[in-house]
């Protein structure tokens, strides 16, 4: 009797180390952005097709930004990259058209906001909008002033881009916007 009760708090605690190992396993893989999940489809021809657009205008730097079209053999997908180019490594946002009529939305949002924050004079103040793939937009107040930023990319450093102006912001998306609303004409 005592055997069986062994054998199965054995079993027991393999069956735990296995299902907790599992978890860790999951837990560790990096969650796919929408462009990697569209892109990483296996058994698939994948296009990419770059639309130039005009740099971003930064306080430090100006980084390059386009629309890339993803065509697979069925369907045909659009998003605005913003790419930074660092001494090591870049970072690129890639926002989905879905995503970037979100983050159009938000600015106007923040834009609305930021006064009233700045005269409220706190210590610090952070005010963002996150997508679902990690990309920020927001400001910070410290000191009495806004600053407008950008951060790229959900992990990995030097993916911030800060901007003196919300307008600027308010300009490249709406630019980003009506190009791709021209090239699903095309």
């Amino acid at each position: 009797m005592k055997i069986k009760v062994l054998i199965f708090q054995a079993l027991f605690f393999v069956s735990i180390c296995t299902v907790n190992a599992q978890a860790v396993k999951k837990d560790a893989e990096a969650p796919q952005t929408k462009m990697d999940r569209f892109t990483s489809k296996t058994g698939a021809f994948s296009k990419f097709t770059d639309s130039k657009l005009p740099n971003l205008k930064c306080s430090y730097g100006t980084p390059e930004t386009r629309i890339r079209k993803v065509t697979t053999d069925t369907e045909s997908v659009y998003f605005y990259q913003i790419e930074k180019n660092a001494q090591y490594s870049n970072s690129t946002a890639s926002i989905a058209y879905e995503d970037l009529l979100e983050v159009i939305k938000a600015v106007k949002v923040l834009q609305t906001e930021v006064d009233k924050d700045a005269a409220s004079n706190p210590n610090y103040l952070e005010n963002k909008f996150v997508t679902v793939d990690g990309f920020q937009i927001g400001y910070y107040i410290s000191k009495e002033k806004p600053k407008w930023y950008i951060k790229l990319e959900k992990f990995g450093t030097d993916n911030t881009l800060f901007v003196d102006e919300a307008t600027t912001l308010t300009k490249t998306f709406d630019d980003a916007k009506t190009k791709i609303e021209e090239l699903k004409k095309i």
